[in-house]
């Protein structure tokens, strides 16, 4: 892999919290990350005990997109404005 193709990757890593309940972990697992329910299950339980837990390694500009929408399209309208363009 070259450097190139490294920089366009990220890491995406998921944090133990007191607030996030862990049927909703494993609904980003599945829904966001698709990972089949037992994975899910597993690796909610790893980031409950560890802290963290690796949820994959995806190109950073789809996982954004995932997981910011909204603010994606808020970007990418005023990125177009700024060119006297619209969506």
């Amino acid at each position: 892999m070259s450097d190139t193709d490294r920089s366009a990757t990220a890491k995406v890593l998921l944090l133990n919290d007191d607030e996030t309940t862990m049927e909703f972990v494993v609904q980003v697992l599945e829904g966001v990350f698709e990972k089949p329910r037992e994975e899910a299950l597993k690796l909610m339980l790893e980031i409950h005990r560890d802290g963290s837990g690796e949820c994959g390694v995806q190109t950073a500009r789809p996982i954004s997109r995932k997981l910011f929408p909204e603010q994606i399209r808020q970007a990418d309208e005023s990125a177009l404005a700024r060119l006297g363009l619209s969506a």
